[in-house]
């Protein structure tokens, strides 16, 4: 009995969860289109997102090119089809491990930071102080960083996909003896109209899911400082899980609608 009543009282909290995030993430989006904008809070959140996530970018997709690279070499070597491995690396890249890293990533990353900043914000009551003086925090702080998000990671989806590419390539000429020729002529053979865009369709929504997840988790923080680093670490765990399943459904939408372009 102790146990179902334990999973009956989870279900209830992960059902109010579900439906406190969907509303939040009503009013998020109806701030899109109210008066002011905060240019100047979006483009500093795109610096801090963008410029600030580009190390880490960076370095996962150069690791991540060449380990998938060197993986898949030693296997195609065995079938005498080493000269396939720029096609791998390109549809691989592209479509899956380029848009799931970054995501992954900035959720680690940025989701945190929004949800820590902005829970450090209520816990000393200046959500409060901002209503106090006629100001939306919804508008003021989390459409801004939605708008950043939305902007900056297709962008650094896109850096990540190029190192990764270009971290296979070294692995390909340097350890599997591919030429370069034959590397890129695979990989542009790949690049085509159906596996860009789930590529950059991917990232858009993930950009929606940690701005939501973030802000959400900050807004709602309670406990001080401890409810502070409580909400972070949700944040963070939520976003990255809600990203994988996020990605699963996409691949099975897109690839039942646009099959004939990949």
């Amino acid at each position: 009995m102790i146990f179902i009543r334990l999973i009956n009282d989870w279900l209830q909290h992960f059902a109010y969860e579900c439906q406190s995030i969907f509303f939040f993430s009503l009013k998020m989006l109806k701030g899109l289109f109210v008066r002011p904008v905060y240019h100047m809070e979006i483009r500093e959140q795109m610096y801090l997102i963008g410029i600030g996530s580009l190390y880490l970018v960076v370095l996962t997709g150069i690791f991540a090119g060449q380990g998938f690279a060197l993986a898949f070499s030693v296997e195609l070597a065995d079938f005498g089809a080493k000269n396939y491995l720029g096609r791998i690396m390109s549809i691989a890249i592209v479509r899956e491990l380029g848009p799931v890293l970054t995501g992954l990533m900035i959720a680690a990353r940025v989701a945190a930071g929004i949800t820590a900043e902005i829970g450090a914000m209520k816990s000393s009551n200046q959500l409060d102080a901002m209503t106090a003086f006629g100001i939306d925090p919804i508008k003021k702080l989390a459409v801004p960083r939605m708008i950043a998000l939305f902007f900056m990671v297709p962008a650094l989806t896109i850096v990540c996909d190029l190192i990764a590419i270009v971290g296979g390539w070294m692995i390909a000429v340097l350890i599997s003896h591919v030429t370069s020729t034959m590397y890129w002529s695979a990989v542009k053979e790949r690049l085509i109209f159906g596996n860009i865009f789930i590529g950059l369709f991917k990232p858009v929504m993930y950009s929606l899911v940690i701005a939501f997840v973030s802000c959400y988790k900050g807004f709602t923080s309670e406990g001080g400082t401890k409810g502070v680093g409580r909400a972070t670490t949700e944040s963070v765990v939520l976003s990255s899980i809600t990203i994988l399943v996020v990605n699963f459904f996409i691949t099975k939408v897109v690839f039942s609608l646009i099959k004939g372009y990949l």
